[in-house]
């Protein structure tokens, strides 16, 4: 049985985007409090990563237009964890994101519209200079990565970070609304944009079990047999097939649902199983010959 606590007024007001911005602004800004959220040190950290958790009333110019949506990257196959979905984002650049960050709070740029920004560099001025750091590093990558307008964007808030269980790195997340822009054009990295409506995230029957085999391509490592694991994952079925939702993106929407709509999935042991493997390739694991 899901455990959840739903606001349904939010709930119910999913597609009115001037509601639903200032409602996550709130809820975010109460989720946040006051804690350590980019400790010392996070700036010059080599495992250091930001992401932008991008929102928009962009689910197409058909079917599903005007509803509220998360938009995701689907991981071309030339880079690692190929086929994945994900946010835009990636590793800082100190030099250039530290020149980037400083311009955020300027007029028409994303701090500057953002309620709590006056609050943080009052109260928590070392974490606001973090805070507009880890914002220049995710908006600098969705540029590179979707063409997407970092003047486009309406800051909300950051959500606490999460850590990569597959490689050493911390990921800080930003969540942000697409204000205007209604076409987005992926680089190399990106195989496609996706686009998932909130109210099917808030859907318990689309949650499942992720079991997972892993073939590192390593027999020796593998000599019992392929490795299993378990995730909680979200379907999702689009015009163009189903794509799995599972690892820091799964968790990252998790704590951004349950934060902002009190949503939680069901647990694990009570969702349907669905099965995938990973290859060699996903991780680097396929030896060099």
């Amino acid at each position: 049985m899901t455990h959840m606590r739903l606001d349904m007024e939010a709930v119910r007001r999913l597609d009115d985007p001037d509601f639903l911005t200032a409602h996550i602004a709130r809820a975010l800004h109460r989720g946040n409090g006051d804690g350590n959220l980019f400790p010392a040190g996070v700036s010059r950290s080599s495992i250091s990563s930001s992401v932008l958790l991008p929102l928009g009333s962009l689910c197409g110019k058909g079917r599903g237009a005007g509803e509220s949506c998360v938009i995701l990257n689907k991981r071309s196959r030339r880079v690692r964890q190929p086929g994945d979905l994900c946010f835009p984002g990636g590793a800082m650049n100190l030099r250039v994101d530290s020149c980037l960050g400083r311009l955020l709070s300027l007029p028409g740029f994303p701090l500057a519209g953002w309620p709590y920004w006056s609050r943080w560099r009052r109260v928590r001025p070392q974490e606001a200079r973090r805070l507009s750091l880890l914002l220049a590093t995710a908006l600098r990558e969705g540029l590179e990565e979707m063409r997407l307008n970092p003047l486009g964007i309406r800051m909300l808030g950051p959500l606490p970070s999460q850590n990569l269980q597959m490689a050493e790195r911390v990921i800080y997340p930003m969540v942000g609304w697409i204000r205007r822009q209604t076409r987005f054009y992926p680089n190399w990295e990106v195989e496609r944009i996706v686009y998932i409506p909130l109210k099917n995230l808030l859907a318990p029957e689309l949650y499942a079990c992720y079991r997972l085999q892993f073939d590192t391509g390593d027999a020796g490592r593998n000599a019992d047999g392929p490795e299993t694991a378990e995730f909680p994952c979200f379907i999702h079925r689009g015009l163009r097939g189903t794509e799995i939702l599972w690892g820091a993106t799964f968790r990252i929407l998790a704590a951004f649902l349950e934060t902002v709509f009190g949503f939680q999935p069901p647990p694990l042991h009570e969702m349907p199983v669905v099965h995938g493997t990973l290859g060699p390739d996903y991780l680097g694991w396929r030896k060099t010959r």
